[in-house]
Order: C-alpha cells, then sequence, then structure tokens
C-alpha cells in the first residue's frame, strides 16, 4: 500500500502536466494581449504547490518513520520530471523571459548521463548508493530560483547569468555523482561497499 509520502510524491508528478498546461496557455493569453492572465496565477500557485510537496513528503516520511523504497526511488525523479518539464517549456513556449536553449539543454544532459551512469554501475555492482551533496541540494534549489525568475524578472541578462551560474553548479553536482558511482565499482581500489 503507498505510504502518505509516497502519495505527496505523486501528486507531484500528476501537477507537472497541469503546470505545462498553464504554461502554454499563459504564452496564449500573452499573445492575445490579456495583460492580467488569470493562468499566470495559476501558474505560480501550481508550482509553488509542486515545490512546496517536495519539502514535504521529505518531512513527513522521516517525522512518520514511514520511509519506503518505493518513496525514495519516486522522489528524485518526481524532482527531475517536475524540474525539467517546466524548464523545457519555459525555453521553447515564450511566456516573456524564455530560459536560454544552452541551459536547458545542459540540465537534459546530465540527468541523462547521471541516470545511465547509475544504471550501468548499478548492474556492475548489483547496487548503488546515491549520497546527495550540498553541491546537488544547492543546484536544484537555483534551477528552482531561475524558473521564478523566469516567470517574474523582465531582465534577460539576469536570467541568462543566473542559468550560467545554475549550469556551473550542476556541472559539478553531476561530476561528484559520477564520482561517488563510480568508487562503488567492485573492481575500484577505492571502492566503498553499498549498503
Amino acid at each position: 500500500m503507498i505510504n502518505l509520502p509516497t502519495k505527496i510524491t505523486v501528486l507531484r508528478i500528476l501537477l507537472t502536466p497541469i503546470i505545462f498546461f498553464l504554461i502554454f496557455n499563459y504564452n496564449q493569453s500573452i499573445r492575445d494581449n490579456f495583460n492580467q492572465s488569470p493562468y499566470f496565477y495559476l501558474l505560480l500557485v501550481t508550482f509553488s504547490i509542486a515545490i512546496i510537496t517536495d519539502a514535504l513528503d521529505g518531512y513527513v516520511s522521516r517525522r512518520l518513520n514511514l520511509i519506503s523504497r518505493i518513496g525514495t526511488f519516486l522522489d528524485p525523479i518526481a524532482d527531475k520530471i517536475l524540474i525539467f518539464t517546466t524548464s523545457a517549456a519555459l525555453t521553447f513556449i515564450d511566456c516573456g523571459n524564455p530560459l536560454p536553449i544552452y541551459y536547458t539543454t545542459l540540465i537534459f544532459a546530465r540527468e541523462i548521463i547521471q541516470i545511465s551512469g547509475a544504471i550501468a554501475i548499478g548492474s556492475i555492482a548489483g547496487d548503488i548508493e546515491i549520497k546527495h551533496h550540498i553541491i546537488g541540494k544547492v543546484a536544484t534549489m537555483m534551477q528552482v530560483i531561475i524558473i521564478y525568475g523566469s516567470l517574474l524578472i523582465r531582465s534577460e541578462s539576469v536570467v541568462f547569468y543566473f542559468s550560467a551560474l545554475t549550469s556551473f553548479f550542476s556541472i559539478g553536482a553531476a561530476i561528484l555523482y559520477i564520482y561517488n558511482g563510480l568508487i562503488q565499482l567492485p573492481n575500484n581500489p577505492n571502492a566503498v561497499p553499498t549498503k
């Protein structure tokens, strides 16, 4: 049976297509010259709820001791689906200040490399322990901030340079995750046992 934290995680996944729908319709309202589009406010509220669920599911699982394998598996996937889908939508659907294409491409490439690496290392080592780093958390936080920036800030230069800074942290986090995966390989002289 799916526990409460996992249900919250699933809610975040279900909110993602709604956010995409709101971005698309907000774009249409801009084209129709609606200065006060209700889609804009609905988009901000819905995305904010999705972000809150990211903190809430972890808090509830620890507070009530409801940590499960499926929840641990789904939580990072839900984050990636939410962040990448929203970032891609704000890159290719003009909502006033689109995200740079290089930024979204880099985020996509990073996720593909990390997921492929985790699958490969897990198949060789038999198991893999995903260790979270402060740089990874900072990168995720910056990815969220830049989504808000794309919607709220009308300065293209601010969004562009913050995208570059976020990309730097994202690359750093990816390197750390790859390194920690490699040292879990059994034939690595620095190998550490997985739990």
